[in-house]
């Protein structure tokens, strides 16, 4: 959807149709943790979140919707002294790329989070902090992009499976789906979770693994939590939606799989790994759960831009962090299609990168490691 806004309102190609197996917020992008940051290691990827970051920071104006921004912090902890230089190196790396970051002390930890443990069996030792960032309602930002598109011509075909791939001579022509054909002369896959599928379809392979990653809510609670608090090495994440809920997640499943459930003992390690965090808490409810798919590339770096076939474009491969990409890879890939010529933020995302051995490895800043 972000992509389709962007070659309507930014380029003027408003002759797009957006076709969706499901229906609109129905896959990954209403089922994640609404987390945004920013604070990525290396230099490509810290200029693309940042850029989406900031594009976040005012969308509620360009879309004349309001997303529901809390820019609350992003609270990343360390458990030994080694962890802790580990993220001083980090903080410091993010600072150079113009991004904000603090580190923290125990003290200030406790002081921003009460009710958080630190002095269980795996004590906290400190951590950092990056205060724009924070989490944004993710049905508000599917509606908000569906209905900013809409105004301006872009046609939304729901219920409707892309089942084949129309390519004459190495070049994309259309797309077949359940209610028949559709011509195009540029078309873009943007479907995590099931990239590889349709990739096979189009007659190519991707270095990418599907799997579940889940997440939970307790019942609603009155506000006791003022930011989202990440722990790598506890391996769970937390923060408190608007309606008072306790959003919990934590690794992904250790098996590949298409299924929007996700599995029994994932869901018990990550409630075993909040309640070391934050044992007074022990005693709520369980709410629900649910799990997205999650396309995860060898270097946790998404994929984005051109495909061997002419005119067929890719964006996938974000593993965790897709929510938090949405403006920019919608604005990057509509850049990418409407000129045929890959955005400069988005260069080294590229295909390629896997067989020339150009990885930009950011398994660390996945939040917790995948």
């Amino acid at each position: 959807m972000a992509t389709a806004y962007y070659l309507a309102a930014k380029h003027g190609i408003r002759k797009v149709a957006v076709i969706e197996k499901g229906w609109l917020g129905g896959g990954n992008s209403g089922r994640n943790t609404q987390v945004v940051r920013s604070n990525y290691f290396w230099p490509q990827s810290a200029d693309f979140y940042e850029y989406s970051l900031k594009l976040y920071e005012r969308l509620n104006a360009e879309l004349n919707f309001n997303v529901m921004l809390s820019q609350r912090g992003i609270l990343s902890l360390a458990h030994s002294h080694h962890e802790l230089e580990s993220q001083r190196r980090w903080a410091n790396s993010i600072q150079i790329n113009g991004i904000d970051s603090e580190v923290m002390n125990p003290q200030q930890i406790k002081k921003l989070v009460p009710s958080i443990n630190l002095q269980g069996r795996l004590p906290v030792h400190g951590g950092f902090i990056q205060k724009r960032g924070g989490i944004a309602r993710h049905d508000a930002v599917v509606w908000a992009y569906a209905r900013a598109a809409s105004n301006l011509g872009v046609d939304i075909i729901q219920e409707t499976e892309v089942t084949d791939f129309k390519i004459t001579e190495g070049r994309i022509t259309g797309v077949k789906t359940s209610q028949g054909q559709v011509s195009a002369d540029r078309v873009c896959i943007s479907v995590a979770g099931h990239t590889s599928v349709l990739a096979r379809k189009a007659g190519f392979r991707l270095p990418i693994t599907s799997m579940a990653l889940q997440a939970m809510v307790s019942e609603p609670i009155k506000p006791c939590l003022n930011t989202v608090v990440i722990s790598n090495m506890i391996h769970v994440y937390v923060s408190q939606s608007d309606r008072g809920e306790l959003v919990i997640g934590g690794a992904a499943d250790l098996y590949n799989s298409y299924a929007q459930r996700g599995g029994i003992p994932v869901l018990e390690e990550n409630m075993a790994a909040f309640l070391k965090l934050f044992p007074s808490f022990s005693r709520l409810r369980l709410n629900r759960q649910w799990a997205g798919i999650v396309d995860i590339t060898p270097d946790t770096t998404p994929i984005m831009g051109k495909t061997p076939v002419k005119n067929l474009y890719i964006n996938c491969g974000f593993g965790t962090g897709g929510y938090k990409a949405i403006p920019a890879g919608g604005d990057t890939m509509a850049y990418t299609i409407a000129k045929d010529k890959t955005h400069p933020l988005i260069q080294d995302f590229n295909l390629e990168r896997f067989a020339k051995g150009k990885l930009v490895d950011e398994s660390a800043a996945a939040g917790v490691e995948h």
